[in-house]
């Protein structure tokens, strides 16, 4: 039998409404499964920490932060929680440092419309603190969760999401950012693959259809995360419907980066679930 996966909205769109938990323009997700405790992004500032401590969680012994990719929505928490290691225990003891894993490009400089919207800390920063584990292939966490890494773009109504968005290499050449750093985690329960996305820059049919893949698992279970449809065509939003409907979902918790009109649209071909901080998932 496998593991079960459990995972906490820290930081959504949509506030709680219990324990006075805010809504914050940015998405953070607190996994257990395997022994092993995930930060999945840490949003758009610290407000993460307030509302772990508020729900009970102690983020003092992660063994891993994963990033879904460099926006800021995504990574403005990791100062407030470099900080936050740096402290001493309250019994004294130095603090376990999780281990970072993302893209190699998270880190680059990114502007959108000419405004800097990538991570605030770079990666020289990041690694003064954290062990960091850039890598553009699936990392498996557990025997049965994986990050995905790089994600193939296979399905061409999901490409084009450019938006004056540009990206620095490290020698200083500029070009369009084609947000290759976007990615998710997968998990392979006992009833099919749970899907954990940031943003899906990448499509979130492009990163099912990779997880699939990498997982060697057909059957899709639920997703959860950013779908990136904020103000999505007709045409995409019915393309991603049928796709999402012949994967026969339990269930699509769609949130963060996913508009109402978006949500109203998918209803029609999948069950939807609702999503908001301080909701509590188990697979």
């Amino acid at each position: 039998m496998k593991c079960q996966l459990s995972l906490v909205v820290l930081i959504d769109n949509t506030a709680g409404t219990d324990r006075d938990l805010g809504g914050e323009a940015g998405l953070s997700f607190f996994i257990e499964t395997g022994g092993k405790k995930i930060l999945f992004d840490t949003g758009l500032s610290g407000l993460f920490l307030s509302h772990a401590e508020k729900l009970g969680i102690s983020l003092r012994d992660l063994d891993f932060l994963v990033f879904s990719h460099g926006h800021n929505d995504h990574t403005g928490g990791l100062a407030t929680l470099a900080r936050h290691f740096s402290e001493t225990a309250p019994d004294g003891r130095k603090m376990h440092v999780p281990e970072i894993i993302t893209h190699p490009r998270s880190f680059w400089l990114k502007e959108k419309e000419g405004k800097k919207n990538g991570s605030a800390v770079s990666e020289k920063e990041v690694r003064k603190i954290f062990p960091v584990n850039l890598s553009e292939k699936p990392v498996w966490i557990t025997d049965d969760l994986v990050f995905l890494g790089e994600i193939p773009r296979r399905f061409a109504f999901e490409g084009g999401d450019l938006e004056n968005r540009t990206i620095q290499h490290p020698d200083g050449k500029i070009e369009p950012d084609y947000l290759l750093d976007d990615t998710a985690l997968a998990f392979r329960s006992d009833t099919g693959l749970v899907i954990i996305t940031g943003c899906s820059h990448a499509g979130i049919c492009n990163i099912t259809e990779y997880a699939r893949e990498v997982c060697g698992e057909a059957h899709v279970r639920d997703i959860i995360g950013g779908l990136h449809l904020i103000r999505p065509g007709p045409k995409r939003l019915q393309k991603t419907g049928k796709y999402l409907n012949r994967l026969h979902l339990d269930s699509l918790h769609a949130c963060h980066c996913t508009s109402l009109p978006a949500k109203t649209a998918l209803a029609d071909y999948c069950s939807l679930g609702e999503v908001r901080v301080g909701t509590n998932l188990v697979w």
